[in-house]
């Protein structure tokens, strides 16, 4: 997979297509997913054009960094999940289903989440 400077983060990042912003700062946006997986979900993005995790740990700075992590924080504190529990995910490539080219972590909770992984049937 290969960064599309066109994909739909870009867009959103470039005011091409609105978003229901939940918190922006310097470096980052979040805002709610348009398909909830569960009550709460929010996608928290950099501003940079990172295409996965590894991508984003290799080559962003410490700033864009610490910002990312801050951001989930605060997006879980400030919807009330800090106390009873969340998840947050970021799928990478082929095999771990990464849908857009842009890396994304999903903050989701509000309810009982499950567990992680469905279990493979024999």
């Amino acid at each position: 997979m290969m960064y599309d400077p066109n994909n739909v983060f870009a867009r959103i990042l470039r005011g091409e297509i609105p978003c229901k912003k939940v918190a922006e700062d310097e470096h980052t946006l979040a805002f709610h997913d348009i398909n909830p997986q569960a009550p709460v979900h929010v996608l928290v993005i950099p501003k940079g054009a990172y295409l996965s995790w590894d991508d984003f740990s290799a080559r962003a700075t410490d700033a864009e960094q610490a910002a990312l992590t801050r951001m989930v924080g605060r997006v879980a504190r400030e919807a009330g999940l800090a106390e009873t529990g969340y998840r947050v995910l970021a799928n990478t490539g082929r095999d771990g289903h990464q849908d857009v080219p842009h890396l994304h972590l999903h903050v989701l909770g509000g309810r009982p989440l499950g567990p992680m992984l469905q279990r493979p049937r024999d």
